[in-house]
């Protein structure tokens, strides 16, 4: 638990004064009944008043102590674990962004899983299972002490008391609750990765009639995990019923006891010891909720833990800089297999690119087409290192991939995936995301190639309008012309697009793909389109089939041979 404890130890000592003070509540607490019963039982009796007045003021004083350390602990205990959640939740979206989710054997809505509910996880970690264990350990001992001083026997009693209340009960609670506890956090995980399937495919399933199956699918397992959790409450009704049961049977065990002694001061001490194990016991009990709830969040702790100490990608012993200006890319044999995908006698996976050879010289303007599944967007990915060849290289500039660090990889290799994310905010504050330093004439130029400048000047606070996450308020046209006008202002060495033209009209579509081939900035593109019209623009035609380059050439010297690339030429002009 490294990682875990990396994220909590700046904040160690605000947990610690949130456990002192959550245990120095529960003493007073205990020493307010006791004393508050003292009290009442002694002046029954019709002492002199000089001989209650100690216990008045002390009543009154713990009464103020209780309610002040309880606010402590909770100021203290919060701050320290909210402090804690946030770096640990920077961690794991920086451990997930530099491995990524398939790295580390995790889908995109098991990344979400541990993002959000697993990190919640922690913080019940914190403040239900480890404040409440070291509070009722305390107080548990003190309040033995304070029945063996009425009565040794009562003292005997509170502590078998304790032992069923407290860590027997613990231990049948969280054997109760492990399977349901397991069964919701499976279910959870797979009702994150259905529900992301169907929100964010949702126009793909829609064309291929497949919606109402997938939709079906997040039912049942939001179905599945209703019964889990009604399982798991189920078994804390049972806990604090057993609970609070075990509470009845140690108080009138000690009245009896105390009772059964004798003696002149027996009904003083039987109302002292009965309510001081009453709430001694009542302290104790949150460590069976505590138990059940640990045992729950331990394995979502555990997959944090794994996500932060997954070994990060190898890094070059000597790592080389990245040259300056334009890059010429290389692709040398470059075989990149999926796994999980069957189908390969190796049992590889599925192959995405099957030996690619392919150079693209420094500054050029390269586009690449293919059929659905043709390898395009995988290509990109081997370039731009998200996706490492289980065969082959890439060279970046003269020099393999893998003699740079990873960070100097994706700041020289940027542009547009299919993936891309709006976040919530403004529309200048997405921009910036590619250049915080950028200018506002530079802002206005990236704008203008992607046709979005229009689109600005017509939104009602311009530049400062706000965007919904996942360009909630913007037609599909248009978030797709701020995300490659945020691609364009990075213009980083190697500018790949991944169809920057989708969900345009086809007047639209080409004349941005026009000009981007016309002029890129200062950097190689490599563009992946299914329009051909523009592609006359290009200085070279790529066309991928099954994982492999089948053509190269400039786009009338492809339409001009019998080939893939004629083939959908032809079924381009059939569709206008």
């Amino acid at each position: 638990m490294s990682g875990l404890w990396g994220a909590v130890r700046p904040h160690a000592a605000r947990l610690v004064a949130a456990a002192l003070a959550g245990v120095a509540a529960e003493v007073c607490g205990l020493g307010l009944v006791a004393t508050a019963a003292w009290l009442i039982a002694r002046a029954s009796q019709r002492p002199e008043l000089s001989v209650l007045a100690v216990a008045i003021v002390a009543v009154r004083g713990l009464a103020l102590a209780k309610g002040s350390l309880r606010y402590v602990e909770r100021l203290a205990g919060h701050d320290a674990t909210l402090r804690a959640l946030a770096e640990l939740r920077g961690r794991v979206f920086d451990a997930l962004a530099v491995r990524r989710p398939a790295e580390v054997g995790l889908r995109d809505g098991g990344a979400l899983t541990r993002m959000v509910s697993d990190v919640e996880a922690v913080q019940d970690l914190l403040l239900r299972c480890v404040l409440p264990g070291v509070a009722a350990v305390v107080c548990g001992g003190v309040g033995v002490v304070v029945c063996g001083l009425v009565t040794p026997l009562a003292g005997v009693v509170v502590a078998v008391g304790l032992l069923v209340a407290g860590p027997v009960l613990a231990v049948v609670a969280a054997c109760w609750s492990g399977r349901a506890a397991a069964r919701v956090a499976a279910g959870r995980e797979e009702l994150a990765v259905r529900a992301l399937d169907v929100l964010e495919g949702a126009a793909d399933l829609k064309v291929f009639g497949a919606d109402t199956r997938f939709a079906g699918a997040a039912g049942d397992a939001a179905a599945r995990l209703r019964g889990a959790e009604r399982a798991a409450a189920r078994v804390s009704a049972l806990v604090a019923g057993a609970g609070v049961a075990v509470q009845g049977c140690v108080v009138a065990a000690v009245v009896w006891v105390v009772v059964r002694g004798g003696g002149t001061g027996e009904q003083v001490g039987a109302a002292v010891a009965g309510l001081a194990a009453l709430v001694v016991v009542d302290a104790v009990l949150p460590l069976a909720v505590a138990a059940q709830r640990l045992r729950e969040v331990w394995p979502a702790a555990r997959r944090v833990d794994a996500v932060l100490a997954a070994p990060p990608a190898p890094r070059p012993v000597r790592p080389v800089a990245v040259p300056a200006g334009p890059l010429a890319v290389e692709l040398l044999g470059v075989r990149v297999a999926y796994p999980g995908c069957g189908g390969t006698p190796d049992g590889a996976g599925e192959v995405a690119l099957d030996g690619v050879d392919l150079r693209v010289e420094r500054g050029r303007r390269v586009a690449v087409v293919g059929a659905s599944g043709a390898g395009k967007s995988t290509l990109l990915a081997a370039v731009s290192g998200e996706v490492v060849p289980v065969a082959g290289s890439v060279v970046l500039g003269g020099h393999a991939l893998s003699l740079y660090e990873g960070a100097d990889v994706r700041a020289a290799v940027r542009g547009l995936a299919q993936d891309a994310h709006v976040f919530g905010g403004s529309v200048r504050a997405n921009l910036l995301l590619a250049r915080p330093g950028a200018t506002q004439g530079e802002l206005e130029a990236a704008a203008r190639r992607a046709r979005f400048l229009e689109v600005v000047e017509a939104l009602p606070d311009g530049w400062d309008t706000p965007v919904g996450t996942g360009g909630h308020g913007l037609s599909g046209g248009q978030r797709q012309r701020l995300l490659l006008a945020r691609a364009l202002l990075a213009d980083p060495p190697v500018l790949v697009l991944d169809e920057p033209a989708e969900a345009l009209d086809p007047v639209m579509a080409d004349a941005i793909t026009r000009d981007l081939l016309a002029g890129p900035g200062g950097g190689t593109l490599l563009l992946v389109t299914h329009r051909l019209a523009a592609l006359d623009a290009a200085d070279e035609v790529v066309v991928m089939d099954r994982g492999r380059v089948v053509q190269r050439g400039r786009h009338d010297e492809l339409v001009a041979v019998p080939g893939a690339y004629r083939d959908l030429w032809e079924a381009e002009l059939l569709a206008v």
